[in-house]
């Protein structure tokens, strides 16, 4: 049913929109700004803005999305008059009843703003609880004549893109945090050494597996602990596409063949930015690459191999993949370059053995999350000026390694790779410095820490 109200006084993509507003409720806290986009709209547009709200039970009405044509306006509305505009749209909705799935149409015409407001009023997830949500667009009042009769067919266009975004709001709530016990998917210690590996190796991993919802499963579990900027370079599997492993995507699934098997292609792993996990599901095995500094040394080695044999041959195409690996004499990496998780943790494990203990549902266990993020960010905001004060900013060498994991109790071995993770993403080269030669192989390296 629509309203219309009249007060005196006082191509965009359906699916980015909602992942955008959905996924971001799993890092830490954001700041009280609203998001904006500016969006490239071809020729003339007569929208001020569209935006998205939601009833927050604690806050009252809340933007969490604006959205404007880029370019020059005739007529200009602030952030904070276009907040003010769409929180109108939610007021008197707090005791909305309405059938699941309906959603109301409002008209409102606000003359001392020039403007009018076309709000779709629904139901939808967000956070893990059902919310009054709001999907508005902001046009001048000079387009009423121009507006009025497209209304219903936008309506419907508008109504359709909800009817999308519900069905992605529901989907977010398909990872293993969900689930009302962890044993409901996978087994305690599997996920335990998921999340604790996919920490260790800076948020980089591959899930295989024969099973496209249980490796996408997994997958949304670990992009739960990535940005929304990491989220976006990230992909699930379709059981109808053929995807191959890309260099750079921090997580993706990837699915057996037929016989069962799966051929990562060592190169492409090997020029990844960061190290990465690699997790099937299985026969729930878990296993990472060195850390990001043998990996950066191995890599840039493998890299002077291939552009030597380059220069000796007339074309790239003359090169077989097993010729470069041994161009360098010195250089004989290790085909297997994923190894055993060798070092616990203890971050992880509380974290897991304890939002399993709250309420089934991403509302508490989300924010629970959020919190553990923005601990993991605190203390590697703190390693990294620990190790500025220590080198007074890298004019020494760094010598106290010990002091270091005492001083930040870090002392397991588990918990200072995560940690150094997180710093190394926000510091690259971080462990590099930290351990000194580059070249220290894994099993060298654990000798070095041994000895502390």
């Amino acid at each position: 049913m629509s309203r219309i109200i009249i007060i005196h006084s006082y191509s965009w993509e359906d699916k980015d929109i909602f992942q955008a507003i959905l996924m971001s409720s799993g890092c830490p806290p954001q700041s009280p700004a609203v998001a904006k986009s500016e969006v490239t709209v071809e020729g003339e547009c007569p929208l001020l803005a569209a935006t998205f709200a939601y009833w927050d039970n604690i806050l009252g009405p809340r933007v969490r999305h604006i959205w404007t044509p880029k370019g020059d306006q005739s007529m200009f509305l602030s952030d904070g008059e276009v907040t003010f505009l769409a929180n109108h749209t939610l007021n008197g909705e707090i005791l909305r009843s309405a059938e699941c799935g309906a959603v109301d149409v409002k008209f409102f015409v606000l003359a001392e703003k020039g403007v009018i407001i076309v709000s779709l009023i629904f139901d939808g997830e967000l956070k893990g609880d059902k919310n009054t949500c709001a999907l508005s667009v902001i046009l001048p009042q000079t387009e009423l004549a121009f507006y009025l009769p497209l209304h219903t067919i936008c309506v419907e266009r508008l109504k359709h893109v909800i009817r999308k975004g519900r069905i992605w709001m529901q989907k977010i709530k398909d990872t293993v945090l969900n689930d009302d016990d962890i044993g409901d998917s996978c087994h305690e210690d599997f996920l335990h050494k998921a999340i604790s590996s996919h920490l260790q190796t800076c948020g980089c991993s591959i899930v295989v597996g024969s099973n496209p919802e249980k490796v996408n499963k997994i997958v949304r579990t670990l992009c739960l602990f990535l940005t929304p900027a990491e989220r976006k370079c990230s992909r699930l599997c379709k059981a109808d596409s053929s995807f191959k492993y890309d260099t750079g995507l921090f997580v993706q699934g990837l699915l057996k063949d037929s016989t069962g098997s799966f051929v990562l292609p060592f190169r492409q792993v090997l020029y990844s930015p960061y190290p990465t996990t690699h997790i099937d599901v299985d026969i729930n095995t878990v296993k990472q690459m060195p850390p990001c500094h043998e990996h950066t040394y191995n890599q840039r080695r493998y890299m002077h191999s291939e552009l030597s044999a380059l220069w000796k041959t007339d074309s790239e195409e003359d090169i077989p993949p097993e010729t470069v690996i041994h161009t360098d004499e010195t250089f004989t990496p290790d085909l297997n370059i994923f190894q055993d998780v060798m070092h616990k943790d203890t971050l992880v494990k509380s974290f897991i053995d304890e939002v399993f203990m709250l309420k089934p549902g991403l509302s508490l266990r989300s924010t629970y999350l959020a919190q553990f993020l923005l601990l993991l960010h605190r203390k590697a905001l703190t390693l990294l000026k620990y190790i500025e004060d220590e080198t007074q900013k890298g004019k020494k060498p760094f010598r106290s390694l010990r002091n270091l994991k005492t001083d930040l109790d870090l002392t397991v071995e588990g918990d200072l790779n995560i940690v150094m993770a997180f710093a190394e993403k926000l510091r690259a080269g971080l462990h590099s410095f930290v351990f000194g030669k580059p070249f220290y192989t894994s099993l060298q390296e654990r000798d070095v820490l041994m000895s502390f």
